[in-house]
């Protein structure tokens, strides 16, 4: 395995560049562009590359569905860290071209939410072409295939394109997620500030199905951050479910609920237990009563004394 190489979804100039660059890390590793996803992600499966940064929810959108199907299917792999960025969009253009000359524009999927409004008040007869990445986009724009492309402004240097319009964005303070993959490995220390993240496969489709999955969390005080449906790909109504919750596979509140989740479903999947971005422990909201480590082992110790006769 290459100790040395990061990969990520390029080519050179997307936001996910910019947001590994913000990894102290980085500036001692090989950055190492790669054309999708599921390449940056198989990267690391190889041995080719430690790690791999890839968007995985934006704050428009959720979930980026490409990366959650990936790390909910193939070999195991399991998120280290998680970073925040802040997006706005520019019209990036040939020098020359003028507004009114862009007919056709190249992004990722998963901008077009993001610009939709603006690109109907501006350009609302030109056409939507999609592109594995933001910078991709520039990079067709450079070739002259589309007339402009919606990426960062940083990408206008690396592909000889200027700003036509900056600032772009229909939803104000939107930010994209973005996640460090790497092998299994033993999780970090829990910091206080924590995240844990899971696929989870139902059972038996039955009433009441999702709601027992969602109460193993719910009765040991585990607040959820995001839940998303997804298909297994084994037939209409056959779903497994994306889910972050607040804490640490090492809180007992956290551990206890994945125990409960493994006896009662097919299938779950650890992709880890890490840092929250941007969150200190003391931003972290106050556990609910009786949720908390020392009084789960308060209740086991009650629980073998009476095992014991000593009540």
């Amino acid at each position: 395995m290459s100790a040395t190489r990061y990969a990520y979804l390029g080519p050179e100039g997307t936001f996910t560049e910019v947001a590994l660059r913000t990894l102290p890390e980085a500036a001692t590793r090989e950055l190492v562009p790669m054309v999708s996803v599921p390449a940056a992600l198989d990267a690391v499966r190889s041995g080719a590359a430690a790690a791999a940064l890839v968007p995985i929810e934006n704050s428009v959108e959720g979930g980026i569905t490409t990366t959650l199907d990936e790390l909910a299917t193939g070999e195991p792999l399991m998120i280290y860290r998680e970073v925040l960025l802040s997006i706005s969009f520019a019209l990036l253009v040939r020098p020359g071209t003028q507004l009114s000359d862009v007919k056709s524009v190249a992004a990722h999927p998963a901008a077009q939410p993001q610009v939709r409004n603006w690109m109907a008040a501006h350009l609302p007869d030109a056409v939507w072409e999609s592109a594995a990445s933001n910078a991709d986009g520039a990079r067709l724009v450079q070739e002259g295939r589309y007339d402009a492309a919606f990426a960062g402004e940083f990408a206008a240097a690396t592909y000889g394109l200027e700003p036509l319009v900056t600032e772009i964005h229909d939803a104000e303070n939107a930010q994209t997620r973005f996640v460090l993959v790497g092998r299994p490995a033993r999780p970090a220390a829990p910091t206080g500030a924590d995240k844990t993240s899971v696929v989870i496969w139902l059972g038996e489709d039955q009433p009441g199905a999702l709601l027992e999955l969602l109460q193993e969390f719910a009765v040991r005080g585990v607040n959820l951050m995001l839940i998303q449906s997804r298909p297994t790909g084994a037939g209409i109504g056959n779903y497994c479910f994306a889910v972050d919750a607040e804490g640490h596979i090492a809180d007992r509140r956290v551990g206890e609920a994945l125990m409960g989740l493994k006896r009662i479903c097919p299938s779950v999947r650890f992709l880890g237990s890490y840092p929250r971005a941007g969150v200190e422990p003391k931003d972290v909201r106050p556990l609910r009563p009786g949720t908390s480590d020392a009084e789960f082992t308060e209740a086991a110790d009650w629980l073998a004394r009476n095992l014991d006769g000593r009540a």
